[in-house]
């Protein structure tokens, strides 16, 4: 089947009339390690900071750094393969700590295959359900649906291609060069990693942040905009409702539900703990909602197309169709999601029964189709995979209540259906910037779809092991490891199915969202900042200005210099992401072997050792996007 948008058929970088390697041992075997690695440092940046990105453009460097450079193998499709499956892997991470660790914050006694089971049934209904859409999205929408990161990743293939393997090889040295902050803060403790300061006469006000590398990545990558945007929710909180609610309480001897003690007690981290987290989860479920009826068009228009576009395939011939156009037959899609349906009615893990397997099937194709296609538009970052997981969760909390279902068996329920809906959003989201990759460079789509089930298998397997790694080391929910998404999660479900929740902190957080909404902001990103300690969205805040600062610099540039400029720091703000955040779950493990051989004490504490650290990671990262000067 040809694209036909006009009367000119689009021609793939490799046509559909040459063959080269692609699902091959080798690519599979290096898939699975990276999938591993990437699924495992995305979980831990989503449990630290509630963001993840995408490691499509890393993984593919990473994979032509390693097959060209290293075992001198040549073909693009090889490469595209790696990153599929990598990109499958590090987007079950990103589901699943959306909702999981929530499960971890309860208490409840989970074991491994039960989080085995919710990972693998939601990463495969991701991608099983995005099979019958790739025809109608990524073909037949070419040129309406750009799929920012999977054309940005089919470009970095196609310049490796040109460029050979010893540019990429260096790329790749230096982008896993960038952890040495890491090990010097949280491994061997030779000086903090936090800085905090009060303000003189300003009760309970404070300013601080962290040098962490990888929140300046994030950072750049998201830009200035969005992240002033969340630092800016980080100031409303230590800035202004803090200090209000100490200033008020000062004199009380009152204690005002959540709290349990009087509010003159409650130091800032107090008010912030009994008060704030409350504010910051309904302005959070607020900016999450608003950003998915903003999406409510774009859902209806999604739909429509794809009614439309299944009864065109209707009848297709798999003989009649070009290797770049051949996806896993629609009979093993139909029976695979069948039985991955049946199996989570019935299985003994979750005890999700019809009422879950029910809201999942449902649900599940209904935002599957919508992530697919919003993806296309403003990039998998910018999915609001948030939104429609508040949707499903309050949905299916209110069905489960009206059965009867309370306390923490409603809510275990409840969270597993939102973990498996939130993980096929969060696979099925990915994997279509993937296709759009492999339709750019012509990779064939039913090896590309295999290789998204090899890396959500790889991925899935491990992946209970790692939160339970990082719930063990750092704690779900502490400073460490805030997961805020999660937390929100958990705040919802009890406070349906017990009503227990402090409603009008929850209304205060709804109303700041939709004052943020009509000041033309983005109130999802401000909520979160607002959530999220102040330290973490200083930093961010900080790697987005570096990002103004290059933007500045390139703004009389010409085209192809901006872009090579932006490219390179993006590259090099992944690996400060990649690195920091796979070291993190290396302390951990070594945490969870012996946790006496990390020091408990800091060997320096001098507060001004961290600010030169933090400006010297900055300059780094200003300097990397400066293209090397060609020899004569």
């Amino acid at each position: 089947m040809s694209d036909k948008m006009g009367s000119k058929k689009f021609q793939p970088y490799i046509p559909a009339s040459k063959s080269l390697p692609e699902l091959t041992a080798t690519a599979i075997i290096l898939g699975i390690i990276l999938s591993i690695l990437f699924g495992a440092a995305n979980a831990y940046l989503g449990l630290k900071v509630g963001l993840t990105v995408s490691a499509s453009i890393p993984a593919a460097v990473i994979s032509m750094g390693i097959l060209r450079g290293i075992f001198r193998r040549d073909s693009i499709l090889e490469n595209n393969i790696v990153q599929t499956m990598t990109t499958a892997g590090e987007a079950l991470g990103a589901g699943a700590v959306f909702t999981i660790p929530a499960l971890f914050m309860m208490g409840v006694d989970i074991n491994q295959i039960m989080l085995v089971f919710i990972v693998l049934t939601g990463g495969f209904l991701g991608v099983f359900m995005m099979v019958p859409l790739r025809r109608m999205l990524i073909v037949n929408e070419h040129e309406t649906l750009p799929y920012p990161e999977g054309t940005a990743c089919a470009e970095v293939l196609k310049t490796g291609e040109k460029g050979g393997g010893a540019q990429a090889k260096t790329r790749c040295i230096w982008f896993w060069g960038r952890c040495l902050v890491k090990v010097l803060t949280d491994g061997f403790k030779v000086f903090r990693s936090d800085v905090q300061t009060g303000i003189y006469n300003f009760q309970n006000a404070f300013i601080g942040t962290q040098i962490y590398p990888a929140l300046l990545g994030v950072g750049f990558i998201i830009g200035p905009k969005i992240a002033g945007q969340m630092v800016a929710g980080g100031l409303m909180a230590s800035l202004v409702l803090i200090p209000a609610i100490a200033f008020f309480g000062a004199g009380s001897s009152d204690v005002i539900f959540p709290a349990s003690e009087a509010l003159k007690n409650l130091d800032a981290s107090m008010i912030w703990d009994n008060y704030i987290r409350y504010i910051g989860a309904g302005a959070v479920a607020a900016g999450g909602l608003i950003t998915l009826a903003k999406t409510m068009p774009a859902i209806v228009q999604t739909l429509r197309s794809t009614m439309v576009g299944l009864n065109k395939n209707k009848g297709q011939k798999m003989l009649e169709i070009e290797r770049t156009d051949k996806d896993i037959p629609m009979k093993w899609v139909l029976i695979g999601i069948t039985v991955l349906i049946v199996i989570i009615a019935f299985d003994p893990f979750t005890n999700v029964g019809i009422i879950g397997a029910l809201a999942i099937a449902i649900f599940g194709f209904l935002f599957v189709t919508v992530a697919s296609r919003i993806v296309g538009i403003v990039g998998s970052s910018s999915s609001p995979v948030s939104g429609m997981t508040i949707a499903t969760l309050l949905i299916v909390a209110i069905a489960y209540k009206s059965f009867g279902y309370s306390g923490t068996e409603g809510i275990v329920l409840t969270l597993t259906v939102a973990a498996i809906v939130c993980t096929a959003l969060a696979v099925a989201g990915d994997i279509s910037q993937d296709l759009k990759t492999g339709y750019l460079v012509g990779g064939t789509p039913w090896k590309q779809q295999v290789a998204m089930m090899i890396g959500v298998i790889a991925s899935g397997l491990v992946m209970g092991y790692i939160l339970t790694l990082l719930d063990n080391a750092y704690g779900m929910g502490s400073e460490a490891l805030p997961a805020p998404k999660a937390a929100l999660m958990k705040i919802l479900a009890e406070g349906i199915l017990n009503g227990n929740l402090p409603w009008t902190l929850i209304f205060i957080g709804v109303s700041i969202a939709i004052v943020i909404e009509f000041l033309g902001m983005n109130s999802l990103v401000f909520a979160v900042g607002l959530y999220l300690p102040l330290n973490i969205s200083a930093t961010v805040m900080f790697g987005g200005f570096v990002r103004l600062i290059v933007n500045q610099v390139i703004k009389r540039k010409k085209d192809k210099e901006k872009e090579v400029r932006i490219e390179r720091g993006t590259l090099f703000a992944s690996g400060l992401i990649a690195g920091e955040s796979l070291l993190g779950v290396i302390i951990a493990f070594v945490i969870s072997i012996n946790p006496n051989i990390i020091p408990t004490e800091y060997l320096l504490s001098n507060q001004w050792l961290p600010f030169l650290v933090f400006l010297i990671v900055c300059t780094l990262l200003y300097f990397s996007t400066v293209p090397k000067k060609k020899k004569a």
